[in-house]
């Protein structure tokens, strides 16, 4: 095995495409290392080998141990690392993006720097979030009234659905035991749900500050994704959980929400649905999928010409 100051970086073109990569993969209790071209993860069980140049995105959860020599290699072959919680759950800390093109992070600053735009992907999350109804005519006040009147329905019909007697949301910020059984598991949901929106968000190299329905916070893009799923997910799968027992609600929640997170895909899901509402002029083509590096500089008159030249006028 060479060392590190022996083995060259791959250029783009030797690299395996994004789009032919699997897209997430993760991993805990076990320890990471490098065997030749592959990442090695080793626990009670065995050993298995993962070709590096197949991860899009690895997510290690609790229990994880990584070599420098396995982040190496994952680094030199473009693979994104994240932290999370168990099964994905929650976002701790995040290396490189999923993509090397900028496409997706300009699409969305150019979107939220205008306000008429901000507001169109502000509707098309309400369209994705209630598909029933049309929000095309709605101003910002009048989303918010509706989104607010559609959730506090959910809250009612799915306690109802599963025997609950719904008496309000009640949420304190750092004050988990304050509310009733199914607030609580209410506010565990919430917050698994923010660990898969800015594990995406993180991913795929988007700004998470710049929310089009949230604002003014440092993850309000990230609270904004995971609203998505809040009436679809988080809240069924809450109040079930709390209908079946009121003992130790928070953790029971949590790994409710990972199951049923797997068996949706929701990962893979939020990856096209964020790109659906950033890109939605380019679905055939998906530039965050390039195998190479696009390096431009701007000129005037928003022209983007080409890097690695010197455009001096100077005759010397």
């Amino acid at each position: 095995m060479s060392t590190v100051g022996k083995r060259g970086a791959s250029t783009p073109r030797e690299l395996t495409r994004m789009g032919d990569r699997i897209s997430f993969i993760y991993l805990e209790r076990c320890t990471l290392h490098r065997d030749d071209n592959a990442i090695t993860a080793e626990d009670a069980d065995g050993v298995i080998h993962i070709p590096s140049a197949t991860i899009g995105t690895l997510l290690l959860g609790p229990g994880t141990r990584v070599t420098h020599q396995a982040m190496s290699l994952l680094g030199d072959n473009g693979a994104g690392v994240v932290w999370v919680g168990e099964q994905g759950v929650r976002f701790y800390s995040g290396g490189r993006s999923l993509t090397r093109s900028s496409a997706l992070v300009e699409a969305q600053a150019t979107k939220w720097a205008n306000r008429r735009t901000r507001l169109d992907v502000a509707r098309a999350m309400y369209r994705l979030r209630f598909p029933d109804e049309d929000p095309s005519g709605l101003t910002r006040h009048e989303l918010l009234g509706h989104e607010g009147r559609r959730v506090k329905e959910c809250y009612r019909r799915e306690a109802a659905r599963v025997g609950i007697t719904w008496r309000g949301r009640n949420y304190v910020p750092g004050a988990f035991d304050v509310g009733d059984a199914a607030n609580q598991a209410i506010t565990a949901a919430a917050q698994c749900m923010y660990g898969i929106a800015q594990t995406t968000v993180a991913a795929l190299g988007c700004a998470p500050g710049l929310g089009f329905v949230h604002s003014g916070h440092e993850l309000a893009f990230v609270l904004d994704i995971a609203d998505l799923y809040k009436t679809e997910i988080a809240i069924p799968v809450a109040l079930e959980t709390a209908a079946e027992s009121i003992d130790d609600v928070g953790s029971r929640t949590r790994r409710a929400i990972r199951d049923r997170v797997n068996d949706l895909s929701l990962l893979r899901r939020c990856v096209n649905d964020i790109k659906q509402l950033l890109l939605p002029e380019s679905p055939e083509s998906d530039p965050t999928g390039t195998d190479f590096d696009r390096v431009t500089l701007q000129s005037d008159n928003g022209l983007e010409v080409e890097s690695g030249y010197n455009y001096a006028q100077d005759p010397w």
